[in-house]
């Protein structure tokens, strides 16, 4: 039997080092909170290679006294707390003793550091837990301290570690979190030798979100405070226009600390119930401030969780401030038409809803369900003989018995429609005589690039079929009835189409005349470059433009009228969703869903008999026409037996 035995400093060291280093944004999250608790009023960040080969941190603070330096990267030493007692009032960031020593123990570590009262400063070298006596050096006042090959004697976790673009992506999102809450530090990174972020302080944190996000969402912003004995809340809330599908845009601050809080953003999404469609997620910057002692940080290793004394009371707090400012704030949509449609998800089963209506019906009734309608924003295409798709507009199938056309203004870019009926040119001659699914707008046919839906001639060919609601289509069968879900048949057979474009290499793509520059978060930039391959594989073609902004210069021509931007927010959702790195294979389909469901007619999209009779008829074309991609069904059967047996007939 194995006998019972302590272990030693250093095996303790690597465990705590598992609970809280997961990769380098770990510790450059525990440095900069360091730098915080001590006063500093500038922290400069340089990284290699993500912060794989190098992770530097630089401040100004307060110093560590040279005899102390070997008790800074000894385990549970600490300047921060005295006694147990203290761990209910903790007030600084850190506080464990336990970030310093776990670093060290995994990697190769030189601290250099001097307090206002020395004439010169001291360096400690540490290499995989093994420290050098502590030798004077001449440095500034504050506290630099450099990390080199994280994970270099613990090769198992070195081998989790991603790409160093993966990697950069979460330190600066780690930056991030810690820049929009003290937005009174100067916070500088650059990352292999280039400078990225320069963030002088500022009055609000409204300017570091514009710094990250961009202006367009700090102008959308909505400045909320309220208190309640002690507690106070402050910050900034998307316009409802702005949305995610993730929460991963949530960012939440208790006394200058980020936190994760599942009560806290179940009343922020019911602050917003109503005001923007099932699926998507606010974007809010929201600060926290209360005594510590009605809160406890001390539950979770990296102190990203905490536990409130009274959590229904925040929860009222949160909830009853947001619901009173939207109730007495104009909401009100503005600008261009995309920013409208970019308000709809991508991939959910919902027509876009304005967001005016949406706040009227907030406001005025506060429970009356409200009229959908659809937003519809022409990008910029090059030249091209078919011209682009647009599934946002009412879905019509025209026979070409009175052919419609639009036309490419490649002066302008967009796609013009023209007003009356047309003869067939060569490029409609391969749909002669067949009906077409197209989206129109005035009445107006745009083709889809190969995904036209032939439908019969006569009406001797047309199945007996009634739209319900604008959703369901009824049809009689020779056992009894079939109610099919219009959203979900039609995404069956478009999701097997564009699948046979991307495997056979001819996904249609649209080009831009002019490439658009899309913010993102740094994680979401790191993911969308890391798999452009796979996203020019689906149409979307990117390029790095320099900080966390992405150029699209191509993307699929069936969402020509969506934002590009929101396609690429969409498709990065994708890849973030899922919290690991998804196999190639499934990516690929995952995406392909997205944009047949995207591209798919919609609940309330009324449909003529001849569309009706065209899709019916190109359902059993599909492989599986039973279930849409995401495996639910398409229609459900009731026979005559079932009818009966409902009325009691039998």
């Amino acid at each position: 039997m194995p006998r019972i035995q302590q272990l030693t400093p250093s095996v303790v060291n690597k465990i705590a080092a598992g609970e809280v280093i997961e990769r380098p944004a770990s510790v450059l999250k525990e440095l900069l909170e360091n730098s915080v608790d001590a006063g500093a009023t500038r922290i400069d960040v340089s990284l290699e290679k993500g912060g794989s080969e190098v992770i530097r941190v630089a401040d100004n603070g307060c110093g560590i006294v040279a005899d102390e330096l070997p008790l800074a990267i000894a385990s549970h030493a600490t300047s921060k707390i005295r006694s147990a007692d203290d761990l209910f009032s903790v007030r600084t960031l850190g506080f464990r003793g336990e970030a310093l020593a776990s670093i060290a123990e995994v990697s190769r570590l030189v601290i250099r550091s001097r307090t206002a009262e020395a004439d010169s400063g001291a360096e400690l070298e540490v290499v995989g837990g093994v420290a050098n006596p502590a030798a004077p050096i001449g440095c500034p006042i504050g506290t630099t301290i450099e990390v080199r090959n994280l994970f270099f004697n613990t090769p198992v976790r070195h081998k989790f570690m991603r790409s160093a673009q993966t990697e950069m992506g979460h330190s600066v999102e780690a930056l991030t979190r810690l820049a929009l809450a003290h937005p009174q530090v100067h916070f500088t990174l650059s990352h292999n030798g280039r400078m990225m972020h320069d963030l002088p302080p500022v009055p609000s944190i409204r300017g570091r979100i514009a710094a990250f996000f961009g202006d367009e969402l700090a102008n959308d912003l909505i400045e909320v405070h309220s208190s309640n004995d002690g507690v106070s809340l402050s910050g900034f809330v998307a316009n409802p226009m702005h949305s995610r599908a993730t929460a991963r845009m949530q960012y939440l601050f208790l006394n200058g600390r980020a936190i994760r809080d599942r009560a806290l953003q179940h009343a922020l999404g019911e602050a917003y119930r109503g005001l923007m469609l099932t699926g998507r997620q606010p974007i809010c910057f929201l600060r926290l401030e209360m005594p510590a002692e009605l809160v406890d940080v001390n539950v979770h290793p990296t102190k990203q969780e905490v536990r409130f004394q009274d959590s229904g009371r925040l929860y009222s707090l949160l909830l009853g401030t947001l619901r009173t400012k939207f109730l007495s704030t104009d909401l009100q949509a503005r600008g261009s038409a995309s920013s409208a449609a970019g308000m709809g998800p991508i991939g959910t089963d919902d027509a876009s809803a304005g967001p005016s209506e949406l706040v009227n019906w907030a406001k005025e009734q506060l429970g009356r369900q409200v009229a959908q309608q659809s937003s519809i924003t022409f990008p910029q295409v090059t030249e091209s003989r078919v011209p682009p798709y647009r599934p946002h507009e009412p879905l019509r199938l025209h026979s070409l018995d009175e052919p419609r056309r639009a036309t490419v203004d490649v002066g302008s870019g967009v796609a013009r429609p023209n007003v009356g009926p047309a003869e067939p040119t060569a490029d409609d001659s391969g749909s002669a005589g067949s009906g077409t699914l197209s989206a129109t707008h005035a009445d107006v046919r745009f083709d889809a690039v190969h995904d036209r839906l032939p439908a019969p001639r006569g009406l001797a060919a047309m199945q007996n079929a009634l739209q319900v609601h604008d959703r369901y289509l009824v049809v009689e069968t020779e056992i009894g009835l079939e109610v099919i879900d219009q959203h979900a048949l039609h995404e069956r057979i478009l999701y097997e189409q564009i699948r046979e474009k991307v495997l056979a290499g001819a996904m249609e793509s649209q080009k831009l005349l002019v490439p658009e520059p899309v913010d993102l978060t740094a994680t979401e930039a790191a993911a969308a470059l890391e798999h452009a391959d796979v996203l020019a594989t689906l149409g979307v073609e990117i390029q790095p433009f320099g900080g966390e902004t992405v150029l699209v210069s191509s993307y699929p021509a069936m969402l020509a009228n969506l934002s590009p931007a929101e396609v690429l927010r969409e498709i990065v959702d994708k890849l973030l969703g899922g919290g690991r790195q998804p196999e190639t294979r499934d990516l690929i389909d995952e995406l392909l869903h997205m944009i047949a469901c995207k591209a798919a007619v919609k609940f309330g999209d009324r449909l003529s008999p001849e569309e009706i009779d065209a899709l019916l008829t190109q359902r059993h074309l599909a492989q599986d026409q039973h279930h849409c991609p995401h495996g639910r069904p398409t229609a459900l059967i009731f026979t005559r037996e079932d009818l009966d047996r409902q009325f009691k007939r039998i």
